[in-house]
């Protein structure tokens, strides 16, 4: 997560942020902390979801929300007007989800101008297969896991 930060710093302020695969909520959450103006946090799991809403409840703060569903249908349905500057993807290990969503940020035009989307994958899917017209920002290995920022050229 502090790579993560590091890497952004004050590019955070004012973002809309979409935090993919939720669990915990931690990098949505510090987006929140650092000045995003929106994060919407989406996970599937009953239990993750509702203690993100209580989290949220604890933090008094309007400017975030929980979509209890899979990522997968969440991004199917599109973004409606909002479109989001700053994406977190750190899904399951061992699923392979990061092409297809990749392919959905963009075939459903989920990304604002100049987007960002930070993935987080096990060492092993070293080979990342962006859209076209994306291209590898950053990128850090640290034990078994890479992390890596990615946007449109």
């Amino acid at each position: 997560r502090e790579t993560l930060f590091n890497w952004l710093q004050a590019d955070i302020v004012g973002t809309h942020c979409l935090d993919l695969f939720a669990g915990s909520g931690a990098l949505g959450l510090e987006a929140l902390s650092r000045g995003a103006s929106r994060v919407v946090l989406v996970d599937e799991a009953h239990a993750v979801t509702h203690q993100l809403e209580t989290n949220l409840q604890l933090l008094q703060t309007d400017s975030a929300r929980v979509a209890r569903m899979s990522v997968q249908a969440f991004l199917e349905r599109g973004p409606g007007d909002a479109r989001y500057d700053l994406i977190f993807l750190d899904p399951p290990f061992g699923q392979d989800l990061i092409p297809s969503t990749l392919q959905l940020l963009e075939d459903k035009h989920w990304l604002a101008p100049g987007a960002r989307i930070y993935v987080e994958c096990e060492r092993q899917l070293y080979e990342l297969s962006l859209p076209a017209g994306w291209k590898l920002l950053k990128e850090k290995k640290s034990g078994q896991v890479i992390y890596r920022l990615v946007g449109r050229e």
